[in-house]
Formats: structure tokens, C-alpha cells, sequence
């Protein structure tokens, strides 16, 4: 088997490595940040998720660093419950533990951090260090997110829109909050719509909250600093249910994390030449779908599969996309249909819609 660049070692790429590590396979993962350079919040994974994971990690030692979901309650921001949905096999983790089981399995001397790979389109398929020397690979799989460096480069004329939702993500340890919250996904929603506010718990102290605000009705000022965004935040929920209010209140800021949130206009091809993309890189999905963990852990364990079955890359590539983007595509629309109503006000949603796509 040819020997395979990883470019980015965030879900995607440390899924693809850990699927082939476990079949052999010769890999070698690039990232440009620091090794505890662990950015980022929480995912929500549906039982699909959790399945493909399995295939890779022990799912006793997944299960003790997250917490399964017993319902999703629908409230308005005031906490006028709006609707109930029994939750089946819907697993919440960190981040940081989610990378953190993920690198395990990867041995030191197949991951290199603080490097920061580019692509050379005069010699075919081919990525280069800063100083100008080529990776030796025969394969390279781009799994550097949603805003990919090599995918930009590649493909000079893709259009990448902002879409009418930021997101700001937090998480608070408290204990009597984590309580009181028992297993339940719970989001609040103002009743003018355009603005939620989200909570899920992560462990027995823990507790994840993110708020989606319209971006057009409630603009968050450029200063991105904490102290900033905290000022924003306990204005904005002053007035919500309690609950909101003294998560908010009692949260400490340093980690907090503004995510405006962009979208490709069209799909590019998920390959050229010998480059193949997966996870974010190869398909952003807006956080409504909450199946951006998934599709990645999806995407790796097929491409893996078909290099197993095929010999010829371009085949491999070929059947690859032919298998994934008709899926993408429609997690892309349930994604959009999500965001409409998101901005809508309460009393002209529709009933009983819970934020998950599924297929």
C-alpha cells in the first residue's frame, strides 16, 4: 500500500489515521498547531457516530469521558416548555477528550506538530514545507477544516458565503447546575427567533452551552476579545429563564469561543489528482446538522475501506465521492431548513423539530 499524507490532525484526520493504523497502513499526520493546542468545545454524536467510532476506540473508555442524552427539551426563553423528544443513543463529548482518545492510538513518530504544509501546483499533487523540500507521499488525505488552506488553493474559484448565524460556545463547572440539567439536551429559543440558547451536559460537573444569535439582528461587535463577548453575552440573556442567566453569570470566560459560521455556496469535487478531502475540508456543515463529527468518522472509514478493495487511488477517489456526497448533500439541506427556522419567531415554526439531520 502507497504511503499516505495526513494534512490536520482534528477529528477527520485523526480518524483516517486511527482506521489506518488499525489495517496497516502506511500514514504520516502534518499539523500546523501545537500539540495541546486543544481549541474547541463539545460534539454532539448520534448513534451513527458512535458506531463508526467503535470500529477505532474502546468504547468503554469513549463512554466514561461523555454522557448519553436521555431528551430534548424545547423551551421558550422564558422556559415555557414548547415540546419533548425522547432521545435515542445521543452521545455529548468534549473536545478535548474526543482528541484526546483519538490520539492514543497514534504512535509518536507518525505525527508531526507545528507544521505548516502547502500545496505546489507546479509539480502535480504535490505539498511542500515552508523551506521548499516535498512530502514523500503517494496519497494525501486534506482534513484541515472548513476553511482549508489546500482546498482554496486548488480550487481557485469556490465561493465560501457567511451564513446568517454566529455561534458563541462556553462551558461552565458547576455541579448543582449539572443536576439540575440530569441527561437532557435543553434549548431555549426567544420567542422573536434568531436567538437560542443551548445546554448539554458533559459530565457529572460539567456542562457545555453554545447560543446561535442571527447575525443580522444581533450583531456581535468586531472586538472578539473575552471580556468583550462576555459583556455581550450577560446583556443579551439578562432577562431569560434563570437557568440561562446564572450559566451565563457564572461561567468563566477564558475559553470562550465565537465561531462565525461559513458555508460553501457548491460543493467542490471531493478529490484531484492525488489529493483526496474529508470531514470539514472536503464539506462544511453548518452547526445545525450536528453532524460534523459523523460525516468525518463516515468519510474516513469509507475512503479507508475502498483503499483496502482498490489498488488504483483514482478509482478509490472516484467511488469514494460517488458514495458520500449524495448524503452530504442532503444533510446541507436539512442544515438549511434548520437555519430558516432558527430565524423564525416561535409561532410560526414548525412543531416538534429536533436539531439533529438524519438520514
Amino acid at each position: 500500500m502507497n504511503k499516505i499524507a495526513i494534512i490536520g490532525a482534528g477529528i477527520s484526520g485523526l480518524s483516517m489515521a486511527n482506521y489506518l493504523e488499525k489495517y496497516n497502513i502506511d500514514y504520516h499526520i502534518y499539523e500546523r498547531r501545537k500539540k495541546d493546542d486543544l481549541a474547541g468545545h463539545g460534539f454532539l454524536l448520534p448513534q451513527e457516530g458512535i458506531e463508526y467510532l467503535s470500529h477505532i476506540v474502546d468504547e468503554n473508555t469513549l463512554f466514561k469521558e461523555g454522557n448519553f442524552l436521555k431528551k430534548y427539551i424545547h423551551y421558550s426563553h422564558t422556559g415555557r416548555v414548547i415540546s419533548e423528544r425522547k432521545l435515542e443513543n445521543v452521545f455529548v463529548i468534549s473536545r478535548r477528550s474526543l482528541i484526546n482518545i483519538l490520539s492514543h492510538n497514534i504512535p509518536s513518530d507518525k505525527i508531526s506538530y507545528e507544521k505548516t504544509i502547502t500545496f505546489c501546483d507546479t509539480k502535480k499533487g504535490k505539498l511542500k514545507y515552508p523551506d521548499g523540500s516535498y512530502i514523500n507521499s503517494d496519497i494525501v488525505v486534506v482534513s484541515d477544516g472548513s476553511k482549508s488552506r489546500i482546498r482554496k488553493e486548488i480550487f481557485k474559484n469556490e465561493v465560501m458565503n457567511s451564513v446568517r448565524d454566529n455561534e458563541v460556545v462556553n462551558i461552565i463547572e458547576n455541579k448543582e447546575i449539572a443536576d439540575r440539567i440530569e441527561n437532557n439536551f435543553m434549548k431555549f429559543h426567544h420567542e422573536d427567533g434568531g436567538l437560542t440558547f443551548g445546554i448539554l451536559k458533559l459530565s457529572d460537573a460539567k456542562v457545555l452551552w453554545y447560543s446561535q444569535f442571527d447575525s443580522l439582528k444581533y450583531q456581535i461587535n468586531e472586538d472578539c476579545s473575552v471580556e468583550n463577548l462576555k459583556r455581550y453575552t450577560q446583556k443579551i440573556f439578562a432577562d431569560w429563564h434563570p437557568l440561562v442567566s446564572s450559566i451565563v453569570n457564572g461561567s468563566s470566560y477564558e475559553n470562550i469561543h465565537l465561531w462565525r459560521v461559513y458555508e460553501l455556496e457548491k460543493l467542490n469535487k471531493f478529490h484531484q489528482d492525488n489529493i483526496v478531502f474529508i470531514g470539514d475540508a472536503a464539506h462544511p456543515l453548518i452547526p445545525f446538522t450536528s453532524q460534523g463529527v459523523t460525516s468525518a468518522l463516515k468519510d474516513a472509514f469509507i475512503l479507508t475501506k475502498l483503499l483496502l478493495e482498490e489498488k488504483n487511488p483514482e478509482e478509490v477517489f472516484r467511488k469514494y465521492e460517488e458514495e458520500r456526497k449524495p448524503e452530504i448533500e442532503f444533510h446541507i439541506k436539512n442544515g438549511r431548513t434548520l437555519l430558516e427556522q432558527f430565524l423564525l419567531p416561535l409561532d410560526q415554526q414548525k412543531e416538534n423539530i429536533l436539531p439533529i439531520s438524519y438520514k
